[in-house]
């Protein structure tokens, strides 16, 4: 990555909207943020099961006349179809077919993919083109690693039906204040008595001889495996560098040594830049 130049990221997003007078309020009552008072026009938000579990990353562009759902990761038919099926008759609220956007937000190394704000043009725009060519993209292979050390979760690898937004380093995107959401009890339960089982790191493999056929992600305290540490989640590997995310328990997050995985060997733990575990 170029460090003379300011870099973006560039991805195309499934999206829909909801409209109506309603819309604010039904996005209120599924999502964790609170959307009837936001006074940003671009807010992110997560979708849960209602026993707390991330099912969904969202990002709710706020329009005159409608809202727009960018979902940054996720099934767009699981959330479209759950939306339809909880309307109410009485409810003044519509829901559009889905359609894809193009995101764009400036990144850097050393904060958080939260802190810059990002802007959006739809399929076909002709600004799209000019815009984007002024712009210092990166590349797909910079992207995927500048994602891992964000710890930006993604669907079916953190996002598997098993992790809460806690644990992923979310609660920012929480509204412990507001009023009734799926999900909500459980998010206070674990908020109020501190109970976090796991937390999402960044890990690192400087073993160059890795073993990508052996299905065993635990990852341990040592080749021995006496301890199960943790187990990981997701991995990418480009060139020599080899990182990815997993889920550590609690009481391991504190030790120095390097863990081991059956597939990576010896590899390094860190915080996250993009989390809330800094």
């Amino acid at each position: 990555m170029q460090n003379n130049k300011k870099n973006f990221w560039l991805e195309k997003f499934d999206c829909f909207s909801i409209s109506g007078k309603d819309a604010k309020k039904f996005v209120n009552g599924i999502t964790t943020g609170n959307i009837l008072n936001s006074e940003n026009k671009v807010t992110k938000t997560c979708w849960l099961t209602p026993n707390g579990v991330l099912r969904s990353l969202i990002e709710i562009v706020f329009l005159e006349r409608k809202l727009e759902l960018i979902i940054l990761a996720g099934d767009k038919n699981e959330i479209i179809d759950y939306f339809n099926q909880i309307i109410f008759p009485a409810d003044d609220v519509q829901i559009s077919q889905p359609f894809s956007i193009n995101r764009i937000q400036e990144i850097d190394q050393f904060n958080s993919w939260r802190t810059y704000k990002p802007i959006f043009f739809k399929q076909n725009e002709k600004e799209f083109e000019v815009y984007k060519n002024k712009l210092n993209l990166m590349n797909s292979n910079d992207l995927k690693l500048w994602k891992i050390n964000q710890a930006i979760p993604s669907f079916d690898k953190e996002i598997n039906g098993k992790n809460n937004p806690l644990e992923l380093g979310l609660k920012d995107l929480i509204d412990f204040n507001k009023g009734c959401y799926l999900g909500q009890e459980t998010m206070s339960k674990i908020n109020n008595v501190s109970s976090l089982k796991q937390e999402i790191r960044v890990w690192q493999s400087f073993d160059s001889n890795v073993n990508l056929d052996v299905e065993d992600k635990t990852l341990y305290t040592n080749a021995a495996k006496e301890n199960s540490v943790g187990r990981i989640s997701s991995f990418y590997k480009f060139n020599s560098q080899i990182k990815g995310l997993a889920m550590i328990k609690r009481k391991y997050l504190e030790i120095e040594n390097a863990f081991y995985s059956e597939i990576f060997g010896p590899i390094k733990i860190t915080k996250s830049v993009g989390s809330i575990f800094l």
